[in-house]
């Protein structure tokens, strides 16, 4: 499937973190207001599909527009390509935040949605072992799953379904692992599953995405080791607002791409968008 059509590069040279921030918000076309309580109040709740790796970051964002608003977000996660599937068999959402473009784009292609949508964040991999392994994490992801015995298992989002599941499998090819024999693979339903599977043992390592493993609710349960981004294709993520969406919808997604949660999408580790 074509992917979409990378969106322009901003050169800054200089100015504080906001004002860089400000310039790529408005080349980007997203909006600099923060005027989404006033329209907002007596609205909502909106109801929205977000891809399981949004868990930790949407609660974030979700408990401080509530704070400011008044107006509650439903959210329904899963994986990127369950979601797409049952938002074209009709789930009744007004959002669709995904971790994969590929999956905006067919609901572009299917009139499902307004418009285009927008890439608010670009993820990144972690691999990750339980707290107390004796894997090498430090010396990488090769030395883990060489360092892996017989019946070990290691986990990855199902690559049918979740992108992050593919950067895994594209991350192992290229740290000269190869793909992992069938035995000693265990795939997630979605990145979160993948997660727990590590986290409570039942999986002796895996990749993960960074945002849930630094999470405090999961770092507690586990040893985490950054991927590099040269290890796999950017893991660009895209929003997009449905046909028929609320005013308060429309809002919300307004501030999702604000200045203000740009921070915190950052502090739960996503890179802003290139």
């Amino acid at each position: 499937m074509q992917k979409m059509h990378d969106v322009m590069q901003v050169l800054v040279a200089s100015g504080s973190q906001a004002g860089r921030r400000a310039c790529l918000m408005a080349a980007l076309g997203w909006p600099l207001s923060t005027s989404w309580g006033a329209q907002t109040r007596s609205s909502g709740p909106v109801k929205i599909a977000a891809a399981s790796n949004l868990k930790f970051v949407l609660a974030d964002l979700t408990g401080l527009y509530l704070q400011q608003t008044g107006i509650r977000i439903h959210v329904n996660l899963g994986a990127s390509g369950n979601l797409a599937r049952q938002i074209l068999q009709g789930l009744p959402v007004e959002q669709f935040i995904s971790a994969d473009e590929d999956r905006v784009v067919e609901l572009v292609k299917a009139g499902r949605t307004v418009d285009a949508g927008h890439r608010y964040a670009t993820g990144r991999l972690a691999l990750i072992v339980p707290k107390n392994s004796p894997l090498p994490l430090n010396q990488g992801l090769a030395a883990v799953v060489r360092a892996l015995k017989p019946g070990d298992k290691f986990a990855i989002a199902n690559p049918a379904l979740a992108p992050y599941g593919v950067a895994a499998e594209e991350a192992l090819r290229r740290s000269g692992v190869g793909p992992l024999p069938t035995a000693q693979k265990v795939l997630g339903d979605h990145i979160g599953q993948a997660t727990q599977f590590v986290a409570t043992g039942a999986a002796q390592a895996g990749i993960t995405a960074l945002a849930l493993a630094q999470a405090p609710e999961i770092a507690r349960s586990l040893q985490v080791w950054p991927l590099t981004a040269d290890l796999h294709a950017p893991l660009h993520q895209r929003m997009v607002l449905l046909k028929g969406a609320s005013e308060a919808a429309v809002a919300w997604q307004r501030f999702l791409l604000s200045a203000q949660a740009l921070d915190v999408w950052v502090r739960h580790g996503y890179a802003l968008p290139q």
